[in-house]
């Protein structure tokens, strides 16, 4: 049989906008010879709604768009999710799909299942919304419905991992509703999504259906949205595969795609590995794709045209535009520069140098005159205090404030451009260089930023990111002769210590450095650092989630408490 898979990107909320889409993927689906059609998870909505969900009228708006929905399908039939009313005891809601059938009906008794394993880690928590649907997963004798001869079972997204996403050895439910599905009960398994994106998670997918097509000799077909939703990006990735396990149809990573799969074919494609490997350009262009469209997306759904920038002359910022490049155009970013007493003329240089090879708009405001000038009003309270950190401080908010007021006067959004190790560590300035409406790379690693900037040049085929930016010694230039390495480890010591205890959640004990970096001592220098800097992160702007803990809703730690 020939399914059609809507890949499709949702604005969560827009019922209205995602119907349309739903509608016009469904006819393209169709003409393209579709005799099923399948939609992503809580696709009138958009995934994730939140507390969208606790409003009767979005609730009553989802159900004019199902029903606007109903009148416009075929003879073919649309497998959709949306969030069902539970009529029963329990939370008021079934996170469920339906088939919607010919003329324009829905048989409640045929094609509706809900979804039964609830995700609540991470970024999620369905619990708060949903009830977990407690019937068996159900399998639909198609023939009977007029559609073709086959057998059909439907599972939303969480229903086929069973809670062991990250290989747990403790289960986080009592049931398997793969389990409950045995070799030859089914013809197709399809799976309804609304699943994030992490780097490498496109892979895990795949070896997890893989092994479920073969654990039933069944055809299975994955069907998952796209698009950047708050500090989330959806990959897509959608993709089918045959009792063997192999891949049959797979849409391409990032973009929007109706694609039709027959389950009949013996041919195989390949499938669009996104494996985690720093080593690998075509790994690395995934990781890039992720943060590229994260921005677009978040700047355009909340109506930005456009971004400005900080250049400094270092890395960070000049990875921060070159994806805001990427993502909106060069005609849409500005990028200000703001030399302080401190800042070398090469980093002054290299940011000119970047914006010209970007082809963006720079503006140089010298901040030495506004720094001076706080040294004299704040003169009387401070007399007798040596410079210290404070005055570090007054220069990255002083160029905080500069970036708002250009936000506030022209409309555009200021993109923040601190990287993951530097947030974790607390090495950043509240209202300073934290300020702005989206941190677009506040999830990836000082190590990958560089990895990042490399890829970029390599891309283009020339140093689009000044060469000097890449090989000076990292800086925030707010004192003489400041380096990075006067108060941290190296980025690859710093970074391991950081991966071991934020991602793979390990204690003192358990993370393991050699000692000419300083062993135990260092290991407990960085965590409490991380541990102090939690009140910062809390007042950070959104970033876009690529690994699998990113700070923000899938981190949360106490701040007034004794850090262990």
């Amino acid at each position: 049989m020939k399914i059609g898979m809507l890949q499709l990107n949702f604005l969560v909320g827009d019922l209205v906008g995602n119907t349309d889409k739903i509608i016009a993927g469904y006819k393209k689906a169709v003409a393209m010879g579709a005799e099923l059609v399948v939609a992503s998870e809580l696709a009138l909505f958009g995934y994730p709604p939140k507390d969208m969900l606790c409003y009767k009228s979005c609730l009553d708006a989802q159900d004019r768009e199902l029903y606007r929905l109903w009148k416009e399908i075929g003879n073919i039939g649309l497998i959709v999710g949306i969030a069902k009313p539970n009529h029963g005891n329990g939370k008021p809601l079934f996170n469920g799909a339906v088939l919607l059938r010919k003329n324009g009906q829905i048989d409640k008794s045929v094609g509706v299942c809900d979804k039964q394993l609830l995700p609540t880690y991470d970024v999620f928590d369905e619990h708060r919304y949903f009830e977990s649907g407690n019937n068996p997963t159900e399998i639909f004798d198609i023939p009977n419905s007029g559609f073709f001869n086959e057998c059909v079972a439907i599972l939303v997204c969480e229903d086929i991992w069973g809670g062991n996403e990250n290989n747990q050895s403790h289960k986080l439910y009592q049931r398997d509703p793969v389990k409950e599905l045995k070799n030859g009960d089914v013809n197709t398994l399809i799976v309804i999504n609304g699943s994030p994106y992490y780097w490498g998670k496109g892979d895990v997918r795949f070896n997890l259906v893989s092994g479920i097509a073969r654990k039933l000799n069944c055809n299975v077909v994955y069907v998952n949205q796209i698009g950047g939703n708050d500090d989330l990006v959806f990959d897509g990735r959608s993709f089918a595969v045959n009792e063997n396990g192999e891949c049959i149809a797979a849409a391409q990573p990032f973009v929007e795609e109706i694609l039709i799969v027959d389950t009949d074919s013996s041919k195989t494609v390949a499938y669009p590995s996104d494996g985690q490997n720093l080593e690998d350009p075509e790994s690395i262009k995934n990781l890039y794709q992720a943060l590229v469209l994260g921005t677009h997306d978040y700047v355009r759904k909340n109506g930005f045209e456009k971004v400005v920038i900080g250049l400094s002359g270092g890395i960070d910022s000049a990875l921060t535009a070159c994806i805001a490049v990427n993502a909106l155009g060069k005609k849409n970013v500005l990028g200000i520069t703001m030399p302080s007493p401190f800042s070398s003329q090469g980093s002054v240089d290299d940011s000119l140098t970047l914006a010209e090879n970007l082809g963006i708009q720079i503006i140089t405001i010298p901040i030495r005159d506004i720094f001076e000038e706080y040294g004299q009003t704040l003169k009387p309270i401070f007399e007798g205090k040596q410079l210290d950190v404070t005055e570090e401080n007054i220069q990255a908010r002083i160029r905080g404030n500069i970036l708002m007021a250009v936000s506030n006067k022209f409309g555009y959004l200021v993109l923040s451009t601190g990287n993951k190790s530097e947030l974790s560590v607390g090495y950043c300035t509240l209202y300073g260089d934290m300020a702005g409406g989206y941190a677009v790379i506040s999830d990836q690693w000082k190590t990958q930023v560089y990895e990042l900037a490399k890829f970029i040049n390599q891309e283009d085929k020339q140093y689009t990111i000044p060469k000097n930016t890449i090989e000076k010694p990292p800086s925030a230039e707010l004192r003489p002769n400041q380096k990075d390495t006067d108060s941290l480890p190296p980025y690859d010591i710093l970074d391991s210590i950081l991966r071991q205890y934020i991602e793979k959640q390990k204690g003192v004990n358990e993370i393991k450095i050699p000692e000419m970096f300083g062993g135990k001592e260092v290991v407990r220098k960085v965590i409490d650092l991380v541990n102090r800097a939690e009140h910062k992160r809390v007042q950070m702007p959104l970033g876009i989630k690529t690994s699998p803990k990113a700070f923000g809703s899938g981190r949360r730690w106490p701040i007034a408490a004794k850090n262990l």
